[in-house]
């Protein structure tokens, strides 16, 4: 906090005349963070085919993971419950089950258009989003270089993951 108010050029203690406690503040930091999360995710929708169910799966989670490693802080404090209740945010709350039901509806499509191997959907969901999230948190917490993947192969190594997922529940 000290040094968002650093950067705006304001008192330590000004952010919190506009809040009642510190949670009201993470809240909304949270709850921008997340407006933008969905700009991201929506505009990469827009540019996948509308037909294409697992093309769109494609495109939200490499929306995910990319604007998780643009935004590192905004992904943190999105992603983990170590700043604030997240569950005392209605609009996150609404916002987050908003995103699981698009991305259950996008494999649904896909089952009903024949393209996965049986499977019970909740789990080939909680697959994806483990994958996903993963691979972002992965990238947060500096793992990569261990890996052998260098800052620049990042992007690519996420494309070449998700595909090999896709791979994985695709009928062959």
């Amino acid at each position: 906090m000290r040094e968002a108010a650093r950067r705006a050029a304001v008192s330590p203690g000004a952010p919190f005349r506009h809040f009642p406690n510190r949670d009201a503040l993470m809240a909304a930091v949270a709850e921008e963070a997340q407006r933008r999360f969905r700009v991201e995710i929506e505009a990469a929708l827009a540019d996948a085919p509308t037909a294409d169910a697992l093309a769109r799966f494609r495109a939200f989670g490499l929306a995910y993971v990319r604007w998780a490693m643009r935004n590192p802080a905004h992904f943190e404090i999105v992603s983990t419950g170590r700043y604030f209740a997240h569950g005392s945010s209605a609009e996150l709350t609404r916002d987050n089950a908003e995103l699981i039901a698009l991305t259950e509806r996008m494999l649904a499509e896909a089952a009903a258009q024949g393209l996965l191997r049986p499977a019970d959907l909740k789990r080939i969901l909680i697959a994806g989003r483990a994958l996903i999230y993963g691979f972002a948190r992965m990238n947060l917490d500096g793992h990569f270089p261990r890996w052998g993947v260098e800052e620049d192969e990042i992007e690519q190594m996420a494309e070449e993951v998700i595909d090999l997922f896709i791979a994985g529940i695709t009928k062959s």
